[in-house]
C-alpha cells in the first residue's frame, strides 16, 4: 500500500521534553489518528512534519519527498487545521477567498463557497463575529478547497459542542467521498476517532506506544476484570498494563482471544481508546 506521510526516527530535544525515534506511516486514502494526552509530543510531531521546525533528527517524507528539500512544492498539496491556528478577526470570508486564490494554484472558489453555504457561513460577515465552531469550519474548509492530498489536522475539535463536532467529523468524510485524500487528525476526543479513524497511532512521553489498525486494536485488545487471586495467576507475559481499583484489577491484553483460550476468567471487555490510553499511561507493568 502506497504512503502518502512516512514518519522514521523523528527527534527532537528541548530541555525539558524530547521526542524520541517517532516512526509512523499514514496509507493513502486513510485517516490515522493521533492520539496521546496533552504534553504527549503530538503537537512537536506535527509541526516538524510541516517543517515549522526544521532542526530535528530522522527522516519525514511525503508524497514520497524528503520534506525539508521539497517544501514549496509539497505545501501545495497539503491542507493544515493547527489547535493555535486562526484568522484575522477583522477578515470575511470573501477576503480569505480573494487572498487564498492569490497563493494555490488549485484554489477552488466554487468549492469553497458550496461549503459556506452547506454550513451557513455568510460570506461577508466578519469573523468576529462567528461563534467558535464557525470559526473553525472556516479554517477547515479553507483548508479543503484547495483539493489537498494530504490534510493535517491538529485538535480540530477541541472545545467545540457535539453539534459542532459532528459537523465538522461529517465535513471529513464528505472530502474522502470527493477526493483522494488522506487524513492526520490529532485528537484527544479519541470518540470520534473509533468511527472515522482506519489507523490509530498512539504517542506518550515522546514515544510512538502503538500504531495499529483501528479495527484490529478495538477487535483485539481487551480489557479483563478479575479478582487478585485470578490475577497472580495470570503470566506477566500474558499483559500489558493492570490497574488495582477498589474492589477488583482490570488488566489489558492484547490478544483477548488467546488469553480466552489460556484462562478461565469471565469478565473480558470490549475495549474504546479511551480505555486503552488510559491504561497505557497510568497503569502499572
Amino acid at each position: 500500500m502506497e504512503n502518502v506521510l512516512e514518519v522514521k526516527d523523528l527527534c527532537k530535544k528541548y530541555d525539558n521534553f524530547e521526542l524520541k525515534n517517532i516512526t509512523f506511516n499514514l496509507p493513502k486514502g486513510m485517516i490515522m489518528g493521533f492520539i496521546g494526552e496533552n504534553g504527549a509530543g503530538k503537537t512537536t510531531t506535527i509541526k516538524a512534519i510541516l517543517n515549522i521546525i526544521k532542526s530535528y533528527n530522522g527522516e519525514i517524507k511525503i508524497f514520497g519527498l524528503d520534506n525539508r528539500k521539497n517544501d514549496n512544492k509539497i505545501k501545495e498539496e497539503i491542507g493544515v487545521v493547527l489547535d493555535d491556528m486562526f484568522f484575522p478577526e477583522i477578515l470575511t470570508p470573501n477576503d480569505i477567498n480573494n487572498t487564498m486564490k492569490g497563493i494555490y494554484k488549485n484554489w477552488d472558489t466554487k468549492m469553497f463557497y458550496d461549503y459556506l453555504k452547506e454550513f451557513s457561513l455568510l460570506p461577508n460577515k466578519q469573523i468576529k463575529t462567528f461563534s467558535k465552531g464557525m470559526r473553525k469550519k472556516l479554517e477547515i474548509i479553507t483548508a479543503l478547497s484547495h483539493h489537498p492530498k494530504l490534510l493535517i489536522l491538529d485538535e480540530p475539535t477541541s472545545g467545540l459542542d457535539p453539534v459542532a463536532r459532528a459537523e465538522v467529523i461529517q465535513i471529513f468524510q464528505s472530502i474522502l467521498e470527493k477526493d483522494d485524500c488522506s487524513i492526520l487528525l490529532s485528537s484527544h476526543i479519541t470518540t470520534d476517532l473509533e468511527h472515522i479513524a482506519d489507523y490509530i497511532t498512539f504517542i506518550n512521553n515522546g514515544k510512538v506506544v502503538l500504531s495499529k489498525n483501528t479495527n484490529e486494536l478495538l477487535d483485539k485488545y481487551a480489557i479483563v476484570k478479575c479478582t487478585e487471586k485470578e490475577f497472580k495467576n495470570i503470566n506477566k507475559k500474558d499483559y500489558v498494563k493492570y490497574k488495582k481499583t477498589k474492589y477488583e484489577y482490570e488488566v489489558l491484553v492484547e490478544n483477548k482471544k488467546d488469553f480466552k483460550a489460556k484462562y478461565n476468567i469471565s469478565v473480558i471487555d470490549k475495549i474504546t481508546l479511551d480505555d486503552l490510553m488510559v491504561l497505557m499511561i497510568k497503569g502499572e507493568e
